[in-house]
């Protein structure tokens, strides 16, 4: 169970590093149109990068992994309000599972607590 949880926990923190360094890279066109879609302009993605790039960092440190966890929920909750919002059914189920992910890790509490 706790190397599950060590994967899992590498796993949500690469994502949350890699979507944040995303935010700094000149977005593709399908990006660029997700983000318009959602309601959200450019002039916003390097806030969030550097959010997101924090709160997965948070993750890997037992002082801070339970609100790294809640903040990369709420993240992911954001996201979905605002893919619903707009309409978009297709993209608030594709985040169903990236929601679940920080749940099940608060669930399973901090893996390396000796």
């Amino acid at each position: 169970m706790k190397i599950f949880t060590i994967l899992l926990l590498c796993i949500s923190g690469f994502l949350s590093i890699k979507h944040g360094w995303d935010s700094f890279q000149p977005a593709n066109p399908e990006q660029a149109q997700m983000l318009t879609e959602l309601g959200l302009s450019k002039a916003i993605l390097p806030y969030t990068g550097v959010f997101l790039i924090l709160v997965g960092i948070m993750l890997f440190f037992p002082q801070t992994f339970f609100l790294g966890n809640l903040l990369n929920a709420f993240i992911i909750l954001v996201i979905m309000a605002l893919a619903l919002n707009a309409g978009n059914i297709r993209i608030a189920l594709m985040e169903i599972p990236f929601l679940a992910m920080p749940l099940l890790l608060i669930w399973l509490k901090y893996p390396f607590k000796f």
